[in-house]
């Protein structure tokens, strides 16, 4: 069994009191900066757009793929059953 135990908010605020005088903020290196401000770049709008619409396209035809398999393997699971499974019935 798990037991459960709220604080107080005296005590929230001494913790947190405690926490601030132990932390503190740290900075990353420049060369990290960089490399996630060259990672991150802003992409022209049309890019974006572009790029959407590619994906949806994609999702529409995998999705579409998926579903036809689906119904494949129900009907051949549903032919099985009537040839086979009535004949122990």
């Amino acid at each position: 069994m798990t037991r459960s135990k709220t604080l107080s908010n005296e005590q929230i605020d001494a913790l947190e009191a405690h926490l601030a005088g132990i932390l503190r903020p740290v900075t990353p290196p420049l060369d990290v900066v960089q490399r996630l401000r060259e990672r991150v770049q802003a992409l022209p709008a049309q890019e974006i757009v572009s790029r959407l619409r590619g994906d949806w396209q994609r999702m529409f035809v995998v999705l579409g793929g998926v579903m036809s398999g689906m119904l494949v393997m129900i009907t051949v699971a549903r032919a099985l059953y009537y040839l086979v499974g009535r004949r122990h019935l």
